[in-house]
């Protein structure tokens, strides 16, 4: 118990007196019960959140691996490895009460609405709540650094976050109990032994042990949303992560927002992050839904009636109405999940009663007291609202390679399949279990599985694997032929163990369906996991309708509520306003400046004139493409992952941009699909300097100027008449002109665009700033900075040192 007693010190200056500092440093630590008289000698003191901490530890150690514990018993003796691993629960959880500290406590909200404030949407009261400069109000257009609650990053991004964090000099990170870190989608035991995946599964360790870190839970536990939005998401929150389906907690009401690793990693050590507020689309759900219409269903249909890259685009999409009341928790994950192949900067649910059943049935008390409902008010403003009926939704398959190439499922029936996949983040507990139901009825019809083909389902945390084998579920799926794999992202993503091979066709029922996703020359196609689970049986397209009739919803969700709530489904929770320092009336709100009063012209730190040759691309080129999936755990550097850029689809890319072809001009959402960055990395890696574009996706539009490449957006259909391939393009940032075939085109960037450009990239506006990056890069023109002892900038005064 020395250890203990010391780390109590170091950790959080505990004294105790002298008398019980010996009683308490010669009683061995032999087992869990042993710790009592510590948290009984803290109490006597009134240490009552050190005591806490304890008590919380032996709790979490008794819990099964499973479950993330360690699965010890309180008087069973711990053997040295189990010891260690306990110290060190205490050590993080003790310094989690450290970064508790640090952050500056939040503004209590409000019970009502300020007078004279105007309207806000629910993501508008979400910044609100977490503005830096406490306003207690934001509009769309104001550029401002916003605090977050956490991050999240998986194996596939911590590589590239922990060398900026090295290149940054390792300043520590915000919040040890808020960084959420999975390995899920490369690491794999069939593969663990490669020195890469090794090396992936290394980085995860030092991450655990460098940051202290609460909530890590080691290889394959789950698939990096899935228990996080189960335990860990709470309404009102902002969470930010290396993934672009970081946006499925939006299930509960929680703002979560995908970015590239660079800008995670700077949330991640500052504990907030830069947003210029976008505007928000309404998409109001009516109507009652089929029995057994699951949320992947209704987002292919929101994708088939809006089509993707269209109303969503740049703008968070908010969803309610009053067909709420008949979509799960669940189904809302599918559709929050899924907002990122719609093109929105995220999807975001009004939380409800649903909402708060499904947060108060957590048993971790730390996981659903954070908790704050907001609701749209009825004067808020939306760039545009669509209604979506939900009786109109049927069964439907997404057809490959477009997510809203969407048809119901009668008219693609019939297709021979190779492979069949149930899984992915978007495959929540409810849509595993339906598919087992689905196929426990075919079997009871008497239906046979054909010997052809693959057939794999992959819970997505162990949890629910568990829940599985205890129903007797598993048992369904391993007589329908289907493999049982452990959590990860198997088949979706393409590039662990799980590949689909050439000229193979598949149904999944994961989110995306890009070119050479699930594999290189694959064909994946999308739909619900019960489309997936009636199409498994004679290994084509099947209509799951008849089955799903005959389907027992009851037991369903019987199956569903395990755990107990202490909220009535029919009770509302208690909604909250955003609170600030000062509110102003609607008059100053119109007037407020927005951050972009500055000359449009760009310093990029490459020179302000730049001429090169067109090479053009077409609409909706994704990440994927641009950074295949099978090289990014080798490719480090901007040049080893420019090799493979385009390789599979546009494999002249990288010699032309050799011979000088160095201006891609493509279409509209240009970098749509994963938030890795690696895309604008290959991109500058094989020689390009600027990307032009009618539009770019939102993640893929951050991560350009973060590491330094120009990006442009052009709308004039006259500028694609002439820049055609192989034509002259010469640029003027600094006058945000070019010239082409004779003719000028003017262009603007962003305040906070050419703030990064002109640094050279936001580890150089770190080097600058220091931690306060973001709210000195987000003050308007006209702020002063000036250099505090430490080297690193404040604000003040009137004359601006943020321009070029």
């Amino acid at each position: 118990m020395n250890e203990l007693v010391s780390l109590l010190g170091s950790a959080r200056g505990v004294e105790f007196e002298t008398s019980t500092k010996s009683d308490l440093s010669s009683r061995p630590l032999i087992s869990l019960s042993t710790i009592r008289p510590v948290i009984s000698a803290l109490q006597s003191k009134n240490l009552e959140r050190e005591a806490q901490i304890l008590s919380e530890v032996t709790a979490l150690c008794t819990k099964s691996p499973d479950f993330g514990g360690l699965g010890v018993q309180l008087d069973t003796e711990l053997d040295d490895s189990q010891r260690k691993e306990v110290l060190f629960l205490v050590s993080a959880w003790l310094e989690s009460l450290n970064s508790q500290d640090r952050v500056k406590a939040p503004l209590p909200p409000l019970d009502t609405r300020p007078a004279g404030r105007r309207g806000m949407t629910v993501t508008e009261k979400i910044f609100a709540m977490h503005d830096v400069e406490r306003k207690g109000w934001v509009r769309p257009g104001r550029t401002m650094s916003v605090s977050v609650d956490w991050i999240l990053a998986s194996d596939a991004s911590w590589g590239g976050m922990e060398r900026t964090y090295k290149a940054l000099n390792k300043p520590g990170i915000f919040r040890n109990d808020r960084f959420w870190l999975a390995l899920d989608h490369v690491v794999d035991p069939r593969i663990n032994h490669k020195p890469e995946i090794k090396r992936l599964i290394e980085l995860g360790e030092e991450a655990k042990n460098t940051f202290k870190m609460t909530e890590y839970q080691g290889q394959n536990f789950t698939i990096l949303h899935t228990e996080f939005y189960r335990e860990r998401a709470e309404p009102g929150m902002i969470t930010i992560g290396s993934d672009s389906h970081t946006c499925s907690s939006g299930a509960v009401g929680c703002l979560s927002i995908g970015l590239g690793a660079a800008d995670v990693t700077m949330a991640l050590v500052t504990g907030e992050i830069w947003f210029k507020i976008p505007e928000c689309v309404n998409i109001r759900f009516v109507g009652k839904p089929g029995p057994g219409i699951s949320g992947k269903d209704v987002i292919l249909y929101v994708l088939q009636k809006l089509r993707r890259n269209t109303v969503a685009a740049d703008r968070v999409v908010e969803y309610t109405g009053p067909g709420l009341k008949y979509l799960s928790s669940d189904a809302r994950f599918a559709i929050a999940n899924m907002t990122t192949e719609f093109g929105g900067i995220t999807g975001i649910f009004a939380p409800d009663e649903i909402t708060a059943e499904f947060v108060n049935s957590r048993k971790n008390p730390r996981h659903k007291s954070n908790s704050m409902f907001f609701k749209p008010d009825d004067d808020a403003e939306y760039a545009a609202t669509h209604e979506i009926d939900l009786s109109q939704v049927r069964s439907f398959v997404a057809k490959y390679p477009n997510p809203d190439d969407v048809v119901p499922v009668n008219e693609f029936a019939g297709t021979e399949l190779d492979g069949v996949f149930i899984g992915a983040c978007t495959t929540a507990e409810e849509d595993i279990l339906m598919g087992a139901l689905i196929l426990e009825q075919g079997l009871k019809e008497g239906r046979t599985v054909v010997a052809k083909g693959k057939r794999k389902v992959v819970p997505g945390s162990r949890p629910i694997k568990i829940k599985l084998e205890e129903t007797g579920l598993a048992d369904v799926y391993r007589q329908a032929g289907f493999e049982i794999g452990i959590p990860g992202c198997s088949y979706c993503v393409g590039m662990s163990a799980d590949q689909a091979g050439e000229g193979e066709v598949w149904l999944s029922s994961q989110n995306r369906n890009f070119e050479n996703r699930m594999g290189r020359g694959s064909i994946g196609n999308l739909s619900s996991s019960a489309t997936v689970a009636a199409s498994s049986f004679d290994m084509k397209v099947t209509d799951p309708t008849p089955l799903l009739e005959k389907v027992d919803l009851n037991r369903l969700q019987q199956l569903r509520k395990s755990k107990p709530s202490t909220v009535s489904p029919s009770t509302p929770p208690k909604y909250v306003e955003p609170s600030g320092e000062s509110v102003p009336n609607e008059d100053s709100a119109t007037l407020e400046s927005t951050g972009e009063e500055e000359n449009s012209g760009s310093g990029n730190s490459a020179g302000s004139q730049i001429t090169g040759k067109v090479q053009r691309l077409g609409d909706f080129i994704d990440t994927d493409a641009l950074a295949p999936a099978q090289y990014l755990i080798h490719a480090h550097s901007n040049e080893a992952i420019g090799a493979h850029c385009l390789e599979f689809t546009n494999p002249e890319f990288r010699e032309k941009a050799k011979q000088g072809f160095n201006i891609v001009v493509a279409g509209k959402g240009f970098g749509c699909g994963s938030s890795r960055q690696e895309a604008v990395m290959a991109l500058l890696g094989c020689g390009i300097q600027v990307v032009i574009a009618e539009s770019f996706a939102f993640i893929y539009s951050r991560n350009q100027p973060s590491l330094g490449l120009v990006g442009i957006i052009i709308t004039d259909p006259e500028f694609y008449k002439l820049a055609q391939n192989g034509a002259t393009i010469s640029i003027d940032l600094e006058l945000g002109k070019l010239d082409v075939g004779g003719r000028e085109f003017s262009f603007e960037f962003s305040q906070m665009e050419r703030k990064l450009m002109g640094l050279g990239g936001i580890t150089q506006a770190f080097h600058k700033y220091g931690k306060e990056l973001f709210q000195a890069m987000c003050r308007p023109s006209g702020t002063k900075v000036f250099h505090k002892p430490d080297g690193h900038a404040a604000l003040g005064g009137s004359k601006s040192e943020l321009a070029w």
